[in-house]
């Protein structure tokens, strides 16, 4: 009972755990922040873009509703048009103001959800090899990538201040989290196979190399 119990302290590193999700989640982001501005300014409407804060803007990764398509414009609506005298918002600060004549028509980019989810879906092959190198044991594997899928549901209601509710966003997220984990788990199941695994001689072979060592020996 005393050996299963220090075997079971062992294995419960609670600082270890969370060096683990925090290194996740940091390279994640930082991978997401690698791809997503070139690609954006290569792709996007140059003009919507600069309206929602530019390529470099940190709501691309943060705010849902960047990957859903969506406008992050605040400002008030009349004759069908957007009075866009308030500008660009994202995070609670303004990053921007105004178009030709200060209106917005209401127009957002479809390229630039596309982009971003596109974005995700290379991150998660980066994602992959940190479960690897990182995580290692391929039971990990689900509980740590669904951590870092629900950290960012979390922090990208607080940023957006509001719940995602775009089909084209949990798509997204479910397409990541089942390619991720399935890849990982699977690297990482032939690894421990590789590792573990013992080459050696036939019964047979063993048997006779003992008998002759003995007659040798005689």
């Amino acid at each position: 009972m005393a050996a299963s119990s220090r075997a079971s302290n062992a294995s419960w590193d609670p600082i270890l755990l969370i060096s683990q999700i925090i290194s996740m989640q940091t390279l994640h982001y930082l991978t997401l922040s690698i791809l997503v501005p070139p690609l954006l300014t290569i792709f996007a409407e140059p003009d919507a873009l600069v309206f929602e804060g530019g390529a470099t803007n940190v709501g691309m990764i943060m705010d849902w509703r960047e990957m859903a398509g969506r406008p992050t414009i605040r400002g008030m609506q009349g004759e069908h048009r957007w009075d866009a005298y308030y500008g660009a918002w994202s995070g609670g600060k303004q990053l921007g103001s105004g178009w030709e004549e200060g209106r917005w028509d209401g127009w957002t980019d479809p390229m630039r959800g596309w982009v971003i989810a596109f974005s995700w879906m290379i991150a998660s092959f980066a994602d992959i090899y940190y479960l690897c190198i990182l995580i290692r044991r391929p039971r990990f594997i689900l509980d740590f990538a669904l951590t870092l899928a629900f950290s960012h549901l979390v922090l990208t209601t607080y940023y957006s201040a509001s719940i995602p509710t775009s089909l084209f966003f949990w798509l997204v997220i479910f397409a990541w989290s089942a390619t991720t984990v399935i890849i990982a788990e699977q690297l990482c199941v032939k690894r421990e196979m590789a590792e573990g695994l013992i080459i050696s001689p036939p019964r047979d072979e063993a048997d006779d190399l003992e008998m002759g060592e003995l007659l040798r020996r005689d």
